[in-house]
């Protein structure tokens, strides 16, 4: 079935009485549970998996253990069961259809921030509809192009800008799409992996591996998860100008070199952070209004090339392994649970 055929809902009533769940139960390991669900309130919706993505920066820290105790609460996902380190039940972008719930979800393709599961209830409030031109399996990169606009609220790109962005991940790739889309912009995405250059450009920027020389930047994102590439996004940098940083570390050192000219040119590092409404914008757009942007944006079909494998979510033991050892694919791999 392709993913854009809009899916039956009818299914026997015993299979909406339990949900198969994916647990991280410790670094690189995990376990399948058998979860009961109620039947959904007057205000709730029972929602069947469709597909769920892997945020690999994000659910690789999560894999291997290395989510810092301080960040504990403030990087819980909203529908995450079980503690850091472990047991968890983590994850957050799920596309689903609505087998109940109120009659003006019912039937709809739905996205929501709800962990590795084939089934699950939920208020209804939390569920956005996926616009009709989206289709389900691309709809799960709506937290990074999420995650992406918000990074471009925090970093103001104007017309003719010099973008520059450290990383060619999934946000990296989210990010330069974006950003192509700003007239007269003139957007460079610079990776240590010149494998990337074909997607890269095929998204409508330039590639630079790391190490070449490149123009200087009006704006400078980092997004590659590493200490060499915020190094990195620090030369990119003008003077008087500041890297914004959409990367998480978790609980990993990252070592800077901040002698030199990091002084001299009076260069500023600033945190991007999806939790909160980059604050020029919190006053007036809600986490929602973001979301809805982001699957709107989604309709532009180049997304696709940020779509990484897919596999059945009965490889979820091996993808987490990947995770955790550091082998997953940087694109965003797509769990399939039309069977479960």
């Amino acid at each position: 079935m392709s993913d854009t055929t809009q899916p039956a809902v009818e299914v026997h009533p015993d299979r909406r009485k339990t949900a198969t769940a994916w647990w991280t139960t410790d670094a690189g390991l995990g376990e399948f549970r058998t979860e009961p669900l109620a039947a959904p309130g007057p205000d709730e919706a029972l929602v069947r998996t469709l597909w769920t993505g892997i945020s690999r920066g994000t659910e690789s820290l999560v894999a291997s253990g290395a989510v810092p105790e301080s960040e504990s609460e403030r990087m819980r996902a909203p529908f995450q069961a079980g503690s850091f380190p472990f047991p968890v039940k983590y994850g957050y972008l799920n596309v689903g259809v609505v087998e109940e719930g109120p009659a003006e979800l019912r039937a709809r393709t739905v996205f929501s921030l709800f962990p590795h599961q084939s089934r699950f209830v939920v208020p209804a409030s939390a569920l956005v509809p996926v616009p009709d031109g989206v289709p389900a399996r691309r709809a799960v990169l709506a937290g990074a192009v999420e995650t992406a606009v918000n990074v471009l609220w925090d970093a103001a790109p104007a017309v003719g800008d010099r973008v520059v962005v450290i990383g060619a991940g999934m946000i990296g790739g989210a990010l330069a799409r974006l950003a192509c889309g700003i007239p007269g912009a003139e957007v460079t995405v610079v990776d240590v992996d010149p494998a990337k250059r074909t997607v890269v450009e095929a998204l409508g920027a330039r590639f630079a591996e790391a190490g070449d020389t490149i123009a200087v930047a009006d704006v400078v994102i980092e997004a590659s998860g590493s200490a060499p590439g915020l190094q990195a996004a620090l030369r990119a940098a003008p003077t008087d100008g500041e890297v914004v940083v959409a990367s998480w570390y978790g609980a990993r050192a990252v070592p800077l070199e901040l002698g030199a000219d990091f002084h001299s040119r009076r260069l500023t590092i600033r945190a991007s952070q999806v939790g909160a409404v980059a604050a020029n914008r919190r006053s007036r757009r809600s986490t929602r209004d973001r979301l809805e942007l982001a699957l709107r944006v989604l309709e532009d079909p180049a997304f696709d090339l940020l779509l990484g494998a897919t596999s059945s979510w009965r490889r979820l033991p091996e993808i987490t392994a990947a995770l955790a050892d550091g082998t997953a694919g940087a694109l965003c791999e797509t769990i399939d649970w039309s069977a479960a």
